[in-house]
């Protein structure tokens, strides 16, 4: 029975609250966001590991130049130097694994972070310190710096990642 009194209509069967599809639409839909804040929590946990990983590389990196770069060229000698089969005038060093571990909090519980890092330092004469003198009774050339690639690699998840940083040793 449909009652008109002034310009309102009132029924006298009014629906109220929501029906069953209207709440399974609302659950399927907030179900797909939070699959979506899930995947991209993911993904941001992943990206922290990387970057900390490829910043302790950069550290570790960083530290071998200036221990290098603390010792001096004199034990950096020309004596050390061997011509690789490109003509190439270098030498590598390959140093002992290196571990570094840190404690974070990539989620909500905190977690101890551990990354093995192996380094190779390639040694070789750089053109740009370079000095020739030459006399009547020969010529001299004389490498007053060296140029260090450092390499450093290091695990994550199943594949190697690896930077070089490179500096100079005068």
């Amino acid at each position: 029975m449909l009652k008109v009194w002034g310009s309102s209509f009132f029924s006298t069967r009014t629906k109220r609250g929501f029906g069953i599809v209207e709440v399974l639409v609302a659950a399927v839909v907030l179900g797909f966001l939070y699959m979506a804040v899930l995947n991209l929590q993911g993904s941001n946990h992943d990206s922290l590991l990387r970057i900390r990983g490829r910043d302790g590389a950069t550290e570790v990196a960083q530290n071998i130049i200036d221990s290098l770069g603390a010792l001096g060229l004199a034990n950096l000698s020309d004596s050390k130097l061997a011509t690789g089969a490109d003509g190439s005038v270098d030498y590598k060093i390959v140093l002992e694994p290196i571990t570094k571990t840190w404690e974070a909090q990539p989620g909500a519980v905190t977690n101890t972070i551990t990354v093995v890092y192996n380094a190779e330092v390639t040694v070789s004469p750089d053109a740009d310190y370079t000095a020739s003198a030459g006399s009547l009774l020969g010529s001299t050339t004389h490498v007053y710096a060296k140029r260090l690639d450092v390499k450093v690699s290091w695990r994550f998840k199943n594949t190697t990642q690896s930077i070089t940083v490179s500096g100079v040793v005068r």
